[in-house]
């Protein structure tokens, strides 16, 4: 089939790479603007922008897809069907309409339930025991539309956002091409959505990270998981920002007579603090204006000690 692939982020290129390996003809790639990036300024591409140069597809970055001069650029390419993957804008009807099978989504989550943003975060912050990848048949609602296929991973105990990312962009590469053989082929059944087992994520935002030692120690675990590598978790240490990026629930279950965020035992490796329900250890750290570290490494040079609170007010 002729495509035109809609993407951003590293999510979305291992799926193009499975489009073009699979032997469809990419006719075009459609990515969000360059951004400046660091210090610098320098202009820099998007993953999926540099993986369509180095398979000389022609590239297209239109600041908003509605707009009728990038609306009539698509028609140009008259393509079989739009695959779309984190692209990052929302699509007009008219473009849903363009090409003969529609536009078809590959969305991070086993739909109907975390529609949105993020839904890879949000399922480790919830502590769902498994996910998957959907390809959904777009329409213009958000995460809607008819389900074409889906596959389903469990969530490891250990899963942080970062390697779920990773996993489900695998999955997604391969569900896209078996769904397009497919849809070629007719032999498709589309599959309403649930509206009643729907659920719509929030964006990440890094007041997220912010640790409310009130919650329970498990919930801030998932919490801590769940925004790794991005926006992260953390809390604050002498009025600094601490940075928390691997810990374990040491007791799940007990309530604590000490105050929320106190710190009630220092080893040489590790340190714990108290929650509302349950202790948390804190294995891996980064303070304000330092690298990522060890808790070993970071307690050489930080005296820290029992009795000691954690959170922003200190």
């Amino acid at each position: 089939m002729k495509i035109v692939f809609m993407g951003t982020p590293d999510f979305a290129v291992g799926a193009l790479e499975a489009v073009i390996n699979a032997g469809h003809t990419v006719t075009a790639v459609v990515t969000q603007p360059d951004k400046a990036k660091g210090r610098s300024g320098q202009m820099q591409f998007t993953p999926v922008k540099e993986c369509a140069v180095k398979y000389a597809i022609p590239v297209l970055q239109p600041v908003k897809i509605k707009a009728p001069e990038a609306v009539e650029e698509l028609k140009k390419y008259e393509a079989d069907i739009f695959v779309v993957a984190a692209f990052g804008q929302i699509l007009s009807k008219e473009i849903l309409d363009m090409p003969r099978f529609g536009c078809v989504n590959i969305h991070a989550s086993l739909l109907p339930k975390y529609r949105g943003a993020a839904p890879i975060n949000w399922c480790i912050i919830n502590g769902e025991k498994e996910t998957g990848v959907t390809i959904q048949q777009m329409n213009e609602g958000v995460d809607t539309g008819d389900i074409l296929a889906a596959k389903s991973i469990p969530i490891a105990v250990d899963e942080t956002a970062e390697s779920l990312f990773e996993k489900l962009s695998v999955l997604g590469a391969q569900l896209i091409v078996e769904t397009l053989t497919k849809i070629e082929q007719g032999s498709i059944v589309p599959v309403k959505q649930d509206e009643s087992l729907s659920s719509h994520t929030k964006m990440m935002s890094k007041s997220l990270g912010n640790i409310d030692w009130n919650m329970d120690a498990a919930a801030i675990e998932r919490l801590v998981r769940g925004l790794n590598p991005w926006p992260s978790a953390y809390t604050f240490l002498n009025k600094k920002s601490l940075k928390l990026w691997k810990c374990a629930v040491v007791d799940e279950h007990c309530d604590n007579s000490a105050q929320a965020g106190s710190i009630i035992a220092v080893a040489r490796d590790s340190f714990d603090v108290a929650c509302a329900r349950g202790v948390l250890r804190v294995l891996e750290v980064q303070l304000e204006g330092k690298k990522r570290m060890d808790a070993k490494t970071f307690l050489l040079g930080n005296k820290i000690s029992e009795g000691m609170r954690l959170g922003e007010d200190l």
